[in-house]
């Protein structure tokens, strides 16, 4: 802003004349200028993000499940329905399928499950390491199904191994196994580093 002084004769119209000067600066100068180092706090907000460790590793985990399909009867073919282009269980970050225990993180047990069969189906869940879980998917591996009744079959996968997540269905769609994937995924991000296995609440 210009400042002109006017010009005067006596001191006294000197000092008027500033007076009124400095008043009407005053008028013009009642909000500030901006601080023109204020974007650095937005930027620094925009691009700093604080967490937990287990925040960050339970994320990590969530997208970036390694299945393991133990597929003995019909949910087996759903699950590759699910796993097609059409349902595209990819999105979800189960995309890689392991046919090796030592390299899954969850276990999808699809299908009947006879008493010969449970010893193998146990010892493939001790090869898998820790943390690991286990997808009981369809009436057969949740309780026997039809089966049930029969004196080779086993009553349900928790019989053998814990269960972090039951699929219902004979056989499921795809959608409830996509549904399945996420309440899996909502107890994975519940976890800690200590205890990734924490309850589904």
């Amino acid at each position: 802003m210009e400042i002109i002084r006017p010009e005067v004769s006596t001191p006294q119209e000197a000092d008027l004349a500033e007076g009124k000067l400095i008043n009407s600066f005053l008028e013009n100068c009642t909000s500030q200028y901006p601080d023109p180092d204020k974007w650095l706090d937005e930027e620094i907000r925009r691009n700093v993000l604080l967490t937990t460790v287990d925040a960050a590793v339970a994320w990590a985990r969530q997208r970036s499940i390694f299945p393991l399909i133990f597929g003995t009867a019909c949910c087996a073919f759903e699950m590759i329905a699910a796993s097609g282009p059409r349902f595209d269980l990819s999105r979800f970050g189960m995309d890689i399928i392991r046919f090796s225990p030592r390299q899954a993180d969850v276990m999808l047990i699809t299908g009947t499950i006879t008493w010969k069969m449970a010893t193998a189906a146990r010892m493939i869940y001790d090869q898998m390491p820790e943390p690991k879980w286990v997808i009981a998917v369809g009436a057969c591996a949740i309780s026997g199904g039809t089966f049930r009744e029969s004196y080779s079959v086993v009553p349900g996968i928790n019989r053998i191994m814990p269960v972090d997540v039951y699929v219902p269905g004979c056989p499921p769609r795809p959608e409830a196994m996509i549904h399945g994937i996420n309440r899996l995924q909502a107890k994975i991000v519940k976890g800690t580093i200590d205890n990734p296995n924490l309850a589904l609440k």
